[in-house]
């Protein structure tokens, strides 16, 4: 939905504005050429590949990569000496490029380790959780926070199979889900999906880093600014609508979602399930 966050943003010559997830780096290179060499991008991913492959596709446009949780954008912020920026994106949707990687598990039908960490290096994969946890506990995890009725079937199935031989790979766990949750012609996406989703909001934190800088977005964008925010799920859609409702510091420019049109979705069908928020910086 690049066309409608530009819109949104409307980043002008000179301005700096914050990409919190730099991803395949299409947000970034747009904005880039929006505030032109006398403004600035700062870019942020806790994806180490995607701050590699920008060094070279963004290579002399004004931008600055930061390797960093988009959480800890005010750390970054102090390290380079900026102050509050002019408007500010996060697309919290998966790149074309951990969707590809074979190693990373985000892929249903990889057979590569099931990882599903954005960054390599920080914390455990997601098949020492499907491994480690207790019945009861990985069955709350599904469906907290991916929200499917069938989690303690789910559970219980995993439970089986991993007392003859660990779960590790994206293809293995995605057929152990299919075969637990029956098919509905209603349906859209892989049954798969939401045990996926929940394993990889808990390997990497993101609802704790997205309430996070919901709270300091308002100390790093200068007053007047604006937030654009890309959700793909309902819980970090809620919180971000909560979070635009019920704070002071911010106006909500759109009371609905703006949604994918037909043509974004048949270009990529993922949009389908997009929304975007959009909130204007406010003084208290």
């Amino acid at each position: 939905m690049l066309r409608e966050i530009l819109e949104a943003l409307d980043p002008q010559p000179g301005q700096i504005i914050v990409d919190g997830t730099l991803g395949g780096g299409g947000h970034t290179r747009a904005l880039a050429e929006r505030v032109g060499k006398d403004g600035l991008v700062i870019s942020l991913d806790r994806d180490p590949g995607a701050i590699e492959r920008a060094e070279k596709a963004l290579h002399g446009l004004p931008i600055i990569l930061a390797h960093s949780n988009f959480s800890e954008l005010q750390e970054v912020l102090d390290e380079i000496k900026c102050g509050k920026v002019d408007g500010m994106m996060l697309d919290l949707g998966l790149s074309s490029d951990q969707l590809a990687d074979q190693e990373r598990g985000f892929s249903f039908n990889s057979d590569g380790p099931l990882d599903l960490r954005f960054n390599p290096d920080e914390g455990k994969p997601a098949h020492h959780l499907v491994n480690t946890m207790k019945e009861a506990n990985l069955a709350d995890l599904i469906f907290e926070y991916g929200e499917e009725r069938f989690s303690r079937r789910i559970a219980r199935k995993i439970c089986e199979i991993r007392r003859d031989h660990p779960i590790r790979t994206a293809s293995e766990l995605a057929e152990i889900v299919r075969r637990c949750v029956p098919h509905s012609p209603r349906e859209t996406i892989d049954r798969a999906t939401r045990t996926f989703q929940a394993l990889r909001i808990a390997v990497n934190g993101e609802l704790q880093a997205l309430e996070k800088i919901l709270r300091e977005i308002p100390y790093c964008v200068k007053p007047g600014g604006k937030v654009a925010i890309l959700s793909f799920h309902s819980l970090e859609d809620r919180l971000v609508k909560d979070a635009f409702r019920e704070k002071k510091c911010y106006r909500t420019v759109n009371k609905k979602p703006i949604l994918a049109d037909t043509e974004e979705i048949a270009r990529n069908p993922r949009s389908r399930s997009a929304k975007l928020r959009i909130a204007e910086i406010v003084e208290e």
